[in-house]
């Protein structure tokens, strides 16, 4: 596999920018996730790398080459998208085998043959090579068109929401292979997606845009501990960060300039001391319990403790931890 590495581009459609300067290096054999909401630049960012669209400015590189102008074919990259654009006619075999068959390859058959039955046993669909594409449940049918993109041993892999068009169970399921396999393989894989639970399953690192701008990169958990504004804090997490006035909690001391404070649910402590407030809705979501709350006038969500019952109406007391406090300034802007 080969380093991504995005150096300062931009794109623009219409006037409106849709990416913005942004740099990004995408490690050899690292997985990295674009996190963001619909117009954030993330699937225009991908088709940068694949080379779908040109840059105004800036410079894309794969394995320490230029590949600004480079035509998408030579750019030794494969790319997965939403849908699952299988050859309908074809067996699950030879939609596997079918990037093998190109002209510009020319594998034997036997090389052909050995390289699509591993495959197929990594993603767990050997005994599928013989059906058609027409006789496969959703999910096999997104495991064959990863199938394809991995078969071919790409410099790296361009991931454009695979999963978001599967149930729950599938989405988890294959989120589960896909880190398998990308470590296994130790494959380059820049993965786009709005759904913050994929994010902080499989990257080694995510990427937070908005508005065409990377904000912040870092590990799921720096995201997460240590958002650089209360946007990237918004994005992970759920329920959502509770985004609170000064003064909220009865905290009154915090570093100057600060606007907001930001408490995480499960930094929110219900006991018996603290700040009494009545519980307005109760959310059981089987392993946890998110407790909906209301103190002057401010509304936040809270986890119950293990192995107690609540509901709403009843009166309960919340405090919180100081050093679980993020500070945010008017801006936004993370101050501590």
């Amino acid at each position: 596999m080969a380093e991504v590495k995005l150096s300062n581009i931009s794109k623009r459609f219409n006037g409106v920018a849709a990416v913005d300067g942004l740099s990004l290096t995408i490690g050899d054999g690292e997985l990295v996730v674009l996190l963001g909401p619909t117009g954030a630049g993330k699937t225009t960012t991908l088709r940068l790398i694949a080379g779908l669209e040109k840059p105004e400015s800036g410079m894309v590189s794969i394995g320490h080459h230029d590949v600004t102008r480079t035509p998408p074919a030579d750019r030794d990259i494969a790319m997965v998208f939403q849908e699952y654009s299988l050859y309908p006619h074809f067996s699950v075999y030879d939609n596997l085998a079918f990037p093998l068959r190109s002209p510009l390859r020319r594998l034997p058959e036997e090389q052909i043959r050995e390289k699509v039955h591993h495959i197929a046993e990594l993603l767990k669909i050997e005994h599928k090579l013989k059906n058609k594409g027409t006789k496969l449940s959703g999910g096999e049918m997104q495991r064959v068109s990863i199938g394809r993109a991995l078969v071919r041993q790409p410099a790296a892999f361009l991931m454009d929401e695979p999963l978001s068009s599967l149930d729950a169970k599938l989405r988890d399921e294959l989120r589960v292979e896909l880190k398998r396999i990308q470590i296994d393989l130790h494959a380059t894989i820049c993965y786009v997606t709005h759904d913050q639970v994929e994010a902080m399953t499989l990257a080694d690192r995510i990427g937070v845009l908005s508005e065409g701008r990377l904000l912040q990169v870092g590990t799921p958990a720096e995201i997460y501990k240590k958002p650089m504004n209360t946007y990237v804090a918004a994005r992970l997490g759920s329920p959502s960060i509770n985004l609170l006035p000064v003064g909220s909690l009865g905290f009154n001391s915090v570093p100057r300039g600060t606007e907001s404070l930001g408490i995480r649910p499960e930094n929110l402590i219900i006991g018996d001391t603290g700040l009494p407030t009545t519980i307005r809705g109760v959310e059981h979501l089987g392993a946890e319990t998110v407790m909906r709350l209301s103190i002057d006038n401010c509304e936040m969500a809270a986890l119950a403790p293990p192995g107690k019952s609540f509901s709403a109406g009843q009166r309960v007391f919340v405090s919180t931890i100081p050093e679980k406090v993020l500070y945010f300034d008017r801006t936004g802007e993370r101050i501590s």
